[in-house]
């Protein structure tokens, strides 16, 4: 090749593959195309794509992100919470209701955890899991008549669908996307007085049943009918327990995504749970089949809920399964739990803004009955904030989400967007078009997707999604991307306390109680008045967090003798534990600073302190400096001359490492 580089480009829309070579080596790279159903800007881009570079093009999601720290004993973990909302058939509450022709339904999201062992950098090396869960709206052609404005506009079903052709369309995305087997979660209420949500679930379990009629058994559609807000006024029912039985049997059916087989503490502490874990296994770790689809009739605030028990039942496992925890199980009031509950009400109070004009009004301690009286007044307030929502800036942002999707396009001699009366046309365009070649009722999913189950077909090694490629030749300086230099950016001068890894929320810094003596674990239960104080989410909480870290050198003011031994009138009644607890604390310490007093070991300022540690040796005010070796010494005093200007000749050892540095980076 003569040292040039030669790339190979397949043509398929859905992947584009660079192999790159340099000299007898080869060098595999894969670029992928996103799933366009979760672009936003993906219209906005076709007249470009096929011009410019890849690498200039950035394609977005709309939804929500999130992402917090786990530290086990030290060892970092990051929890990552994405949920990509679809483009099609998007909108506002009551203006997008049900599904289109097509099979999209509205407020379709897809929600997926990552789990990321992150003492372990490498993109390569490092230990990850994923869990991926969608909740959407019922797959049927139905609306609310907004007409009259009120709470609760009636439910009614647009368009008789005996042959569940919609229902179909909608689930044969699914298969192809996610695999067998798909589990409906309906939460919509089964007993009214007047017949209001029940119209959907009379209408959907019929098609459910008429569509697995045709498919194997071993891949049928499972479907779970659970009246969650009948249950909640209950005082008989614990809503969450039933909603974890629900997620455990879910979980052991889809099993999840892993890119590490199991690991030897496996086999030192097994779990019986363990072994009836589904998913497809590879050589290299796990696959998950299947995905559950849990919706409501807004999918909003029982959906977020019901999703927050299926994440949690799933994250025992992730962290099982990465070696974290002696068994696949995690218990409420622990510092984990609370991070993470934390993370899905940001991801509920998000998408909820986005399609229903207000926060959630129903959360997780809402269904567990221990959210406090202001939380009510609360709910009051979001529910009349959805309403104005609803009632009168729905209009516009719908008009700006069909404009910016290009679901209407401007044109001379074409209405103007605001002046049409309805957008219904708009998103239902093939009921206007005859279709040539009906779809079968019976062979109602796409052709090939049966024989690669469970397996997801876009996944599958076949013709359609292996493409043939070209060879064309490139520059040899063309643009690569060098993961390690975007993860990391050695090449920029930045601020150290305003990096993401520092500003992210941590479950330690954040969540544990402050006091010395108690068990760090983020796994242990601690009692409500044990616990720190929730700062996630609050801007000014986290900015006098990061003050604090930044003046935790500075010295306090030094306090009376009988300060030392009670607690101070300025601390929260959240800090405070009962009068039986501070004395079992406080007595060790007690004895420790006047033992340390009457050996002078540390100063009046550190007497006047509490240590972190109960020896004096291991604490912030008395520290041993590490002994090193001379050569240590002399690399570093080497590098505190070179930053002072002062550099030294380069010897024979530093050019041959340098030869090699330029030959791996650039040759």
């Amino acid at each position: 090749m003569g040292g040039g580089w030669v790339f190979q480009q397949d043509n398929d829309p859905k992947h584009r593959c660079y192999i790159l070579f340099h000299d007898c080596a080869v060098v595999y790279g894969l670029r992928n195309q996103p799933y366009y159903k979760y672009v936003w800007n993906g219209k906005l881009l076709e007249r470009v794509k096929d011009t410019v570079h890849p690498d200039w093009l950035m394609y977005i999601i709309h939804g929500f992100c999130g992402q917090s720290k786990l530290l086990i004993y030290g060892r970092p973990v990051h929890i990552t919470l994405i949920a990509r909302r679809s483009s099609r058939f998007a909108g506002t509450r009551f203006l997008k209701r049900g599904a289109n022709c097509e099979g999209d339904v509205a407020n379709e999201v897809e929600t997926e955890q990552i789990v990321h062992d992150a003492s372990v950098t490498s993109f390569t090396a490092g230990s990850y899991s994923s869990y991926v869960q969608v909740r959407g709206s019922v797959p049927l052609y139905w609306s609310q008549d907004i007409s009259t404005m009120m709470p609760k506009p009636p439910i009614r079903l647009d368009q008789a669908d005996p042959y569940a052709h919609v229902a179909g369309l909608h689930f044969d995305q699914m298969l192809q996307r996610f695999g067998s087997p798909i589990i409906i979660l309906n939460l919509v209420k089964k007993r009214e007085k007047r017949k209001h949500e029940k119209i959907l679930s009379e209408d959907l379990y019929p098609a459910v049943v008429n569509l697995n009629q045709f498919l194997p058994p071993e891949h049928c559609i499972e479907y779970i009918a659970w009246d969650m807000a009948r249950y909640t006024k209950s005082k008989l029912c614990n809503v969450l327990d039933r909603l974890n039985m629900i997620a455990e049997n879910v979980v052991k059916r889809t099993g999840f995504f892993i890119n590490r087989s199991d690991f030897y503490c496996h086999t030192l502490r097994p779990d019986d749970r363990w072994g009836d874990v589904g998913g497809y296994m590879t050589s290299s770790g796990r696959l998950q089949t299947g995905v559950l689809r849990t919706n409501c009739v807004d999918c909003l605030d029982r959906t977020n809920t019901a999703q927050f028990m299926v994440g949690k039942c799933a994250l025992a496992y992730q962290l099982y399964a990465l070696g974290m925890i002696d068994k696949p199980k995690l218990q409420f009031d622990t510092d984990c739990v609370r991070l993470f509950e934390e993370l899905y009400e940001d991801h509920g109070d998000t998408l909820s803004l986005q399609y229903g004009g207000s926060q959630l009004v129903h959360r997780v301690k809402t269904y567990r009955k221990i959210a406090p009286w202001t939380q009510h007044s609360k709910d009051i307030m979001q529910t009349l904030s959805r309403y104005y929502s609803n009632a009168f800036s729905d209009a516009d942002r719908q008009d700006a989400i069909n404009l910016f999707l290009q679901v209407y396009q401007p044109s001379e001699g074409k209405a103007h967007l605001w002046e049409l009366p309805t957008d219904f046309y708009l998103h239902q365009k093939s009921t206007l078009i005859l279709p040539h070649d009906r779809r079968s009722y019976t062979m109602w999913w796409t052709q090939g997707i049966l024989s690669y189950l469970p397996v997801p077909y876009d996944e599958a090694a076949c013709e359609d999604t292996m493409k043939k490629v070209k060879v064309k030749r490139v520059n040899r300086f063309d643009e690569s991307i060098d993961i390690y230099t975007e993860f990391y950016k050695p090449y920029e001068l930045t601020l150290f306390d305003d990096t993401f890894s520092i500003i992210m929320s941590n479950a330690a810094r954040e969540l544990m109680p402050k006091y010395v003596g108690v068990d760090p674990s983020p796994f242990t239960v601690r009692k409500p008045e044990e616990t720190g104080k929730s700062v996630l989410g609050s801007k000014s909480n986290k900015e006098e967090a990061v003050l604090q870290r930044k003046t935790a050198a500075s010295a306090p003011p030094p306090p009376s003798e009988e300060a030392i031994s009670t607690t101070s009138e300025d601390d929260s009644e959240e800090d405070r534990d009962d009068e039986g607890s501070v004395s079992q604390r406080s007595t060790p310490i007690k004895l420790l600073i006047e033992h340390l007093h009457a050996t002078q070991q540390i100063s009046v300022f550190s007497r006047l302190s509490l240590p972190v540690s109960q020896f004096p040796e291991d604490s912030i005010y008395g520290v041993c400096p590490p002994q090193v070796d001379r050569d240590s010494r002399e690399v570093f005093e080497s590098h505190v001359m070179t930053g002072r200007g002062h550099v030294r000749v380069l010897c024979r050892e530093d050019m041959l490492m340098y030869r090699e540095y330029v030959k791996n980076r650039y040759m």
